[in-house]
This record gives structure tokens, sequence and C-alpha cells, in this order.
């Protein structure tokens, strides 16, 4: 979900270690709010605020195009400021064996991360990867290895299901094309809009959506701390709110300020299920 990209798909597929939410992604731009998260103290951040733009695009069909840019402002106390611009594109098959991302990460104007490559799942599900900045490099990952949209399918599925725990590893080309992140998602009970509150999208106001914590790790063995942990509220068509960021020194809670549902083109031909 929000380390580069959110996202389900429409029908039951064939993707290689995971399995396609019935619910259907759709294509959609959210605009979310940063703050500092005041329930959890940060040791290195006093005032903090930023925003986050999130474009969806594409079906199960055309595969998903993603547009991500997240602007943050970090104020340590001592009169220093530090403003950080994350811009991530990526495009995924449907099937989730294509997958292209460039990122770019810059921090008081100047640029810490630049980052493009692509990826091929290979016939015993491995990923050929080829980046070409910031080094040029070819290597294989091994199998059992998510894409970002094929992780948030998963998640949507196993939510379905009534499963409350998703392990997984997932690449998505940040923060230099080589690192592997293993994941554990905790997933909550479906809940329903209360009716209280009309919802920002007249389109979620029927949706279930689910509570989600996903905790990304290191690779390694043993008892670890969380390099990064994601909670939202996980809509089943892939909008999400509620966000909550927590970067282990400080957290950052966004606030979805708006959503529109984008023009989607239906399939000419539905997807065949292999």
């Amino acid at each position: 979900m929000f380390r580069n990209s959110l996202v389900a798909a429409a029908l039951v597929l064939a993707i290689p270690g995971g399995e396609v939410s019935a619910a259907g992604l759709v294509a959609h731009r959210a605009i979310y709010n940063l703050s500092l998260d005041a329930e959890k103290p940060g040791t290195q951040v006093d005032k903090a605020r930023g925003r986050i733009a999130f474009e969806l695009k594409g079906s199960d069909c055309e595969g998903y195009t993603i547009m991500l840019r997240q602007v943050t402002s970090l104020d340590t106390g001592e009169g220093q400021e530090t403003v950080s611009d994350l811009r991530n594109e990526s495009w995924e098959n449907a099937a989730s064996t294509s997958y292209r991302f460039k990122t770019q990460n810059y921090v008081n104007d100047q640029i810490r991360e630049d980052v493009i490559g692509t990826v091929t799942r290979q016939k015993d599900n491995a990923l050929a990867v080829r980046v070409t900045k910031p080094k040029p490099a070819n290597f294989v990952l091994p199998p059992k290895i998510y894409l970002p949209t094929q992780h948030t399918r998963a998640m949507l599925a196993a939510a379905e299901r009534g499963e409350k725990l998703l392990s997984a590893n997932i690449y998505d080309g940040s923060p230099d094309g080589r690192k592997v992140y293993e994941t554990l998602t905790v997933i909550g009970a479906a809940v329903m809009h209360d009716g209280n509150t009309p919802p920002l999208s007249p389109g979620l106001a029927k949706l279930k959506r689910y509570p989600v914590v996903t905790s990304y790790f290191e690779p390694g063995r043993g008892d670890r701390v969380p390099t990064y942990t994601l909670a939202f509220d996980l809509y089943e068509n892939g909008v999400s709110s509620a966000l909550r960021l927590n970067y282990g020194n400080f957290a950052l809670k966004g606030r979805l300020l708006s959503v529109e549902m984008l023009p989607q083109k239906p399939c000419a031909v539905p997807p065949a299920k292999r």
C-alpha cells in the first residue's frame, strides 16, 4: 500500500503467489492531508505537515498505472525544516508478470533517490529485474515475491475470506531498485459506513472497508522491529483512508480530503481464468 502504491482486480486471474479480490479496483484520484500523529510521540520531530496525491488508472485488462507524490515538511524544533518530495510512477499488468517503476525523492530540493527499472516474472515465478538508475544492473529475485498491486489484491482476497494475517515478501523498486521487504499484515473485521456522516464519495457509501496494519521488515531471522508500519482503512474497491505512517522516530496521520472516481473502460473481453 503507501510505500509507493495502493491497489485490487475485478475477476479471478492466474497470478503466481496471490489471489484476486472479486470486488474490483476502481480508477480514482485521492488527496490526503498529512500531520504529526499525536498518539505516537516522536523523538526527532516536533511538527509535521504535508500532502499525498495518489492516482490510479487502468483496468484488469490493461493493467494499472499509479502516480504518487508525497510532500512532507518536518520541523525538529531547532529551527531546521526538512522538506521531502517523493515522486513515484509505476505500471503493473493485470497478471502481475510485468512491472515498470520510476522513483525520485528530493530532500530540501536535492535529489537523494533516482531509481528506474523493469521487472518480468519468469516461468518459475522468479523476478528478472533490470535497473537502469542509479546504477545499471540485472539480477533475479527468488519466487514468491509480490509486486505492489498483487499484494493489495492478496490483502483484499484474504479479508473477504475472513483471514486475519497475511505474510508476504514485497518488491516495489524502492529505495534503490534492489531491496525486498518482508511484511506482515494484520486485517481487521469488515466495517460498513455508519450512515451518520456523509462519505467523501457516494461510491464509498455502501462498500465494506477493512482496518489494515502492514509492518515492513528488513530480511533476516529472529525477532525484529519493523522499519516502517503502515495502517489504513482499505475499501473493497481499493480506495484507502485513515492513514497512519509510523517511521519509528515519528509517525504521521493522513486524512482523506477528497476522492474522485475516474472513467474506467470495461474489458472488451474478460480475462480468461487460467
